[in-house]
């Protein structure tokens, strides 16, 4: 009877023992764990384009932006167009101008001076003019025989200034547009860029930044075209204005020989004497 006791005793005393050492694990069966933080709205991440080069910008701009592009570039090449022609025409009529100058002011006569100065340069033109003139004039007042001649040089000073003169102005055009040009094609870009921050709903840099960089390269082309534009310009203008002083001299050394053959025939003992 003892005994039988002893292991009832003995198999309570396990089984309480095996059910407080389930009951850990049982608890963490049944309790729930923490729940999962709720996942991050996927964003689409637009991936930067791999040509940032120009020609590659170029050719992921907007039409409106190609065509301000397009438009700088045929710009710049009138530029150093008109750089390459124009210099050298300056550069050959200040050379013939100064050369025939010397030569005026070496001779004592229109003839002399005719002889010396041939060609079909300005001041060959003056020349020839003012000699014409005393030759058509005859007899007539020497007063009345000096306006007309200088009426005549006057009129090849004028279209000689508007020769030399013609194919700057492009140069002042592009100088005063082209940025504005540039400014239009760069505006119209980052609006594009906006819309397209709007659309794909991020403010992402790679979202941003090839729109951005694309306005840019536009404003970049205009000042590219205006800079060197404003440089020719300023030093044509200074050119020009050279070579005209050096056609007002021409003239009036011309008047001068003029004056002095008209001296010559109405009074030649007087300049002979005077001589």
């Amino acid at each position: 009877m003892r005994s039988r006791s002893s292991q009832l005793r003995r198999a309570l005393q396990a089984a309480s023992f095996s059910v407080l050492c389930a009951s850990p694990a049982l608890a963490q069966t049944a309790a729930p764990g923490p729940a999962a933080p709720p996942s991050a709205p996927t964003v689409a991440i637009a991936t930067i384009p791999h040509d940032l080069s120009p020609w590659g910008m170029y050719l992921s701009a907007d039409i409106i932006v190609k065509l301000v592009m397009l438009g700088l570039v045929f710009a710049s090449i009138v530029t150093w167009t008109v750089l390459l022609a124009k210099g050298y025409e300056l550069w050959a009529a200040r050379s013939r101008a100064r050369q025939a100058l010397r030569q005026l002011t070496n001779a004592r006569t229109l003839a002399d001076a005719a002889r010396g100065v041939t060609g079909t340069h300005d001041v060959a033109r003056i020349v020839a003019a003012a000699r014409t003139e005393l030759e058509v004039s005859g007899d007539a007042p020497a007063e009345g025989i000096k306006e007309r001649i200088a009426s005549r040089l006057d009129q090849i000073e004028a279209a000689a200034r508007r020769r030399i003169g013609r194919g700057i102005g492009t140069l002042a055009t592009i100088a005063a547009t082209a940025p504005f040009v540039g400014l239009f094609g760069t505006v119209w870009g980052i609006m594009n860029s906006f819309i397209g921050i709007s659309r794909a709903q991020t403010t992402n840099l790679a979202v941003v930044a090839p729109g951005i960089a694309e306005a840019l390269l536009a404003t970049a082309m205009g000042l590219v075209a205006a800079i060197p534009a404003v440089v020719i310009y300023n030093s044509f203008s200074r050119w020009t204005s050279g070579y005209r002083a050096v056609l007002a001299d021409a003239s009036a050394e011309v008047l001068r020989l003029a004056s002095r053959d008209l001296d010559r025939q109405r009074h030649p003992l007087r300049v002979v004497a005077a001589e």
